[in-house]
């Protein structure tokens, strides 16, 4: 926002936690980020283009046509107007400061009486007619919500007198002591009629009635029908605000190159079978040409996707691990030729010690020199999170809150940055899931899934599975030890954990909207990887707070910690903004022995 709009955001800020329809304070006042509508033309932001994103923001959106433009830079004129963000003031209930709102009250002796704060409760219209005209307001911070996104005033009046009832009286809101917890809060009209605050949490009693369905970041006379409850919404708390972001590196589509070379040559390749008889079509010298860019295991499977007419259904992830995968051996100064990603894979002799072995599950090493991220924002929720899958896509079910009346396009930045990804050993794997303790270990994390599940009312299903919690905790552990030697501090390190196609991988990168990138300091870590892991694995081997950490059973506990096996913030919970699993779905005892569970790990005691 420019200054003259009364407050200024970061642009990446606007995709992952003020985009339309945060709440936000600003300097002089309360509001709510207004929706797409309020936003400059399209035609004078700049469109980020990435093909593979607009697809899929096409499937999970229903847009037909969707295009993604960065949100409007900060103004270089400080009196420029009109080229920001637009915002509508949130709440209209304001508390004046009163001059003078303490007194005693209770029938105890004076000593042991508390004190209460007494403060109007007044509206924005009386505020307008200019009633309180020389005293200090400020806005109340109870909103009511609910899990759609709905946002709304709360009905001071109808919570203290009844729904249906109406006194017009003035209303105040008593504080009881200094902690300005909810028990100590007490809304009184003048009637004598009051009510403490925490009774507008029992939601089975609805206290605040059903949502109204109002959107006031889409304006006035937006609301839409909706059956939930209201909740009460402290607005600058951290459930205020879910954005639901996607994201995608930009990597060459492996899959459309080889399929495009695979059509061209079907006239010879559709004979193929195997890799014997794809080997002998290859010795038309214009067939391995054609051909040599490409692993014979991917023209394979191309071929038998044109066979069967099923064509390419990978997710987004599987295509980027099939893109790094790809990329040839080498490291030094070799210049790159496509701007946004330039992947090697390290020689084993770099960063592998012939002599250790503890590194025996790790296929290889890949730095990625340059790549090019790009985030969308699709829409938020309130209160809880939308839950993606181990491929980053959210469930189906999810209802999030709109952008727009009609959205055509989504905000969208792209970051330009560097990483490390790791490829283990798919036979390793595979042998280690068939172990008795391992599948044990996981069944346990299973049930505690479930129990969360229930928790939430839905549906059972959606388990990452043994793998994925492997690799997120390792990836974990192995972003706290790169943050040491790096540069960059654990929080600007983000992961991509990669399931699927029988490859398991998990990328470790850094980015900035800066069009330079980063400076390299991740990137060069790959060399010592076999340090950091060595490193990551003696940090997983024992918690500070052990043994209770290492012992914790997923689906029993007090804590209701349903997701986590050995996993605390003592030892592998990190920044939520370098975790795209919300720290959830993460066990030590996958990864390496533990306290009291030595047979579940992947990797060996040393």
């Amino acid at each position: 926002m420019s200054p003259r709009a009364h407050g200024q955001i970061r642009q990446s800020q606007v995709i992952t936690t003020y985009g339309p329809g945060a709440l936000i304070d600003l300097p002089d006042h309360a509001a709510i980020v207004g929706g797409l509508d309020t936003w400059p033309s399209p035609a004078n932001l700049t469109e980020v283009v990435d093909s593979r994103l607009t697809g899929f923001l096409r499937i999970i959106t229903g847009v037909q046509a969707p295009k993604m433009y960065a949100p409007p830079p900060e103004p270089s004129e400080p009196w420029a107007s009109g080229h920001g963000i637009g915002a509508w003031r949130f709440p209209e209930w304001f508390v004046v400061q009163e001059t003078n709102p303490s007194s005693d009250v209770g029938t105890e002796p004076s000593s042991q009486r508390r004190q209460t704060r007494s403060r109007r409760l007044v509206h924005l219209r009386t505020l307008e007619r200019g009633r309180y005209e020389g005293l200090s307001v400020v806005p109340t911070r109870f909103v009511r919500a609910c899990p759609r996104g709905h946002v709304d005033d709360l009905d001071w009046d109808g919570f203290v007198h009844g729904r249906d009832k109406r006194c017009g009286r003035q209303l105040w809101l008593d504080e009881q002591g200094t902690t300005g917890d909810l028990a100590d809060l007490v809304v009184r009209c003048e009637c004598g009629k009051s009510r403490r605050l925490y009774e507008a949490t029992d939601i089975g009693t609805r206290p605040l009635g059903g949502c109204r369905g109002t959107r006031p970041w889409l304006g006035r006379n937006t609301a839409e029908d909706c059956n939930q409850p209201s909740r009460l919404l402290i607005r600058t708390a951290s459930n205020a605000y879910f954005p639901q972001v996607v994201g995608i590196l930009s990597l060459p589509d492996r899959g459309t190159a080889v399929e495009r070379a695979v059509n061209e040559l079907w006239d010879r390749l559709q004979i193929v079978t195997d890799l014997v008889t794809l080997g002998v079509v290859k010795m038309y010298p214009d067939v391995n040409e054609a051909l040599s860019a490409f692993a014979d295991t991917e023209v394979l499977r191309a071929i038998e996707q044109r066979r069967s007419g099923t064509g390419s259904d990978r997710s987004i992830k599987e295509a980027e691990i099939e893109a790094i995968l790809s990329a040839p051996e080498g490291f030094g100064d070799d210049v790159p030729v496509d701007p946004d990603f330039h992947a090697r894979r390290l020689p084993e002799t770099v960063w592998r010690n012939p002599d250790s072995a503890i590194s025996g599950g790790v296929e290889s090493v890949f730095q990625l020199h340059r790549l090019r991220e790009v985030l969308a924002l699709i829409g938020f929720t309130r209160f809880e999170a939308a839950v993606r899958d181990i491929h980053g896509e959210y469930e189906t079910d999810v209802e999030r809150a709109d952008l727009a009346i009609e959205p055509e396009w989504f905000p969208a930045i792209e970051n330009r940055g560097e990483g490390v990804f790791a490829h283990l050993r798919p036979s390793a794997v595979n042998a280690w899931m068939r172990r008795a303790p391992v599948q044990e270990r996981i069944n346990e994390l299973v049930d505690g899934h479930k129990a969360w599940r229930r928790s939430r009312r839905k549906e059972p299903g959606g388990f990452p599975g043994g793998p994925y919690i492997l690799l997120h905790t390792l990836a974990h552990l192995l972003i706290q030890s790169m943050a040491m030697r790096c540069g960059y501090p654990a929080s600007s390190i983000r992961e991509r954990v990669y399931v699927g196609s029988g490859n398991y991988g998990i990328l470790l990168y850094t980015g900035s909207p800066d069009a330079e990138g980063t400076l390299g300091g991740l990137v060069q870590q790959a060399r010592h990887f076999e340090q950091h892991l060595a490193h990551a694995l003696d940090m997983g081997r024992l918690c500070s707070n052990d043994p209770i950490c290492a012992q914790h059973t997923a689906h029993q506990g007090f804590e209701e910690r349903w997701l986590h096996g050995a996993a605390c913030h003592g030892c592998t919970l990190i920044a939520e903004t370098s975790c795209e699993m919300r720290n959830d779905y993460l066990d030590r005892a996958l990864v390496v022995p533990v306290l009291g569970r030595e047979d579940a790990a992947f990797f060996p005691t040393r």
